[in-house]
């Protein structure tokens, strides 16, 4: 569906402002889930357990916002998943104040629905952009999360003990951001796919979209980047802080990592255009890798920021490469069935890597340092997967693809 290169570069400004201040909430949850849900968990293994049901609760609305958004539109889909993010966050504040883990892990599931909208911020920005535009409009969109993690930083650093509950405040400037998002989205300009004539084929099925080896790698590459990313993120307040560090410091190192995630978005586009889908993603599969090994090394402060900085990179590279990859195998007919067949196996990844992330890091060795290893020495297998599945790919001819 595309339609002028005017309306399309103003739906990729919304989306832009939309990833920033929208997307800002996402650092901040990230940030401070883990910390408030050790302080109000009763037992520390369950410390990421907030931030594990954030991310189900995105992996299981993904397949419904995307019908939904297939028949009604981008607009009402993103406006739905702010209410989202208003409602989760202001359970979680309630859960805060009575010092409630079940109330706030319940916020943080409601959440859910705002990360999973948030993810179709990228598809959106493919929607109305010529075959040229789109690489550069999809990494545009995803540069807006640099913004996004120095809003995200900064409401951190001015809230997280603004009141006498810790927290507290932070989760109500997240309710703020996204009641703004609701009237930003007014200005989208994104109408639905046409209702396919009678009679027309309606695409293929899910079984036989997993069939095509281009979707299938596609889907593999994206969900290991993201749920490497998110394994090691998730963790890494828990470990910063338990290594001796401030939670100040652990709020600036995410913030330095979600900057490393999005910065590269102003030319991974290009890159992509002059490389190829599959060799980015591959060099980002080495960024995680050598992010890893960084890991490994050592626990002063120096390490956390250069771990979390390659990790970001590496996220950057794999993730678009692998939305791209998806993006040029789709059919228009197919977009809502794929997008949210992509998300859910994405989502589902991330689920289950935050869900693995706090019991490695707290309850996996004797100490902070002990668990932090084990955390990144779990990147490996997933490393091998997807770098296997690129491989398979390249090997195969090119009429099979």
């Amino acid at each position: 569906m595309i339609r002028s290169e005017s309306t399309a570069r103003r739906n990729v400004i919304v989306l832009v402002l939309a990833q920033a201040l929208l997307g800002a909430q996402m650092p901040v949850i990230f940030t401070l889930a883990g910390l408030a849900g050790q302080s109000l968990a009763s037992n520390a293994c369950w410390a990421t357990l907030p931030i594990s049901l954030t991310v189900l609760g995105s992996m299981l609305s993904a397949t419904p916002l995307s019908a939904l958004m297939q028949r009604f539109g981008r607009q009402t889909g993103f406006m739905i998943g702010a209410l989202a993010g208003a409602t989760g966050a202001a359970v979680a504040a309630w859960g805060l104040w009575l010092q409630s883990f079940p109330l706030f892990c319940l916020g943080a599931f409601i959440t859910g629905s705002y990360m999973s909208s948030q993810g179709f911020y990228r598809f959106a920005a493919a929607d109305t952009a010529s075959e040229a535009f789109r690489p550069r409009a999809i990494s545009f969109v995803m540069a807006g999360g640099l913004f996004a993690a120095v809003i995200g930083q900064q409401i951190v650093h001015w809230t997280a003990e603004a009141w006498v509950i810790p927290f507290l405040a932070s989760y109500l400037a997240v309710i703020c951001l996204n009641l703004i998002g609701i009237l930003l989205f007014l200005a989208l300009d994104i109408p639905p796919p046409a209702r396919p004539e009678p009679g027309a084929l309606p695409g293929r099925s899910r079984k036989e979209l997993l069939r095509d080896p281009v979707i299938l790698v596609a889907m593999i590459c994206a969900t290991v980047s993201y749920a490497l990313m998110n394994l090691i993120m998730t963790s890494s307040p828990l470990a910063v802080v338990g290594c001796g560090f401030t939670a100040q410091d652990a709020g600036n190192i995410v913030s330095a990592h979600v900057i490393a995630m999005y910065l590269p978005s102003f030319f991974t586009g290009h890159i992509i255009a002059r490389l190829g889908c599959e060799k980015v993603i591959a060099i980002g599969l080495a960024i995680l890798a050598l992010a890893g090994a960084t890991a490994m090394t050592g626990v002063d402060l120096g390490h956390f920021y250069a771990t979390l900085i390659l990790l970001g990179i590496g996220w950057n590279f794999g993730f678009i490469g692998a939305t791209s990859m998806l993006t040029n195998a789709q059919r228009p007919e197919e977009r809502g069935r794929l997008q949210g067949l992509n998300d859910f196996i994405v989502f589902g990844g991330v689920f289950l890597a935050s869900l693995s992330s706090g019991g490695l890091m707290n309850c996996s060795g004797g100490s902070p340092q002990a668990g932090w290893q084990m955390v990144n020495l779990a990147m490996t297998p997933f490393l091998v997967l997807a770098g296997g599945a690129l491989i398979w790919l390249a090997l195969r001819p090119k009429e099979t693809r």
